[in-house]
């Protein structure tokens, strides 16, 4: 899988390129974490399938309790206005998402290194 392990205000991130295969599992994700001792995977919007951000097929639940179990934290990078804007659940989902510290829908990479900058980076 091609990603880069790189370290931003203290924490450790694995961030997946755009190109590659579709995300459908949590598994071979978490052991990547686990093997580079990351504490958050970024994902490329481009590497989830669009059936992801339709929350009655549940695979976002799956995918985020699994990190949740793990305690680990992700971040869905990309603009996902289109799918937030034709799907109400989905626009609540990504509000409450973006108020805790788990998991965050943020545009790119430059929105991560500011959030995690802005101090909301601290586990709660």
């Amino acid at each position: 899988m091609s990603a880069q392990t790189l370290e931003l205000h203290g924490v450790r991130i694995l961030e997946l390129q755009a190109e590659g295969p579709q995300v459908r599992d949590a598994s071979e994700l978490i052991s990547l974490a686990w093997e580079h001792q990351v504490d958050l995977i970024a994902i490329p919007t481009a590497r989830l399938e669009e059936t992801f951000f339709k929350l009655a097929t549940g695979l976002a639940g799956d995918l985020v309790q699994k990190f949740v179990n793990y305690r680990l934290r992700l971040a869905i990078l990309g603009d996902i206005s289109a799918q937030v804007e034709n799907s109400k659940a989905l626009r609540g989902f990504v509000y409450e998402a973006n108020q805790g510290a788990h998991l965050w829908f943020l545009k790119d990479r430059e929105a991560l290194v500011a959030r995690l900058a802005s101090g909301a980076s601290a586990h709660r």
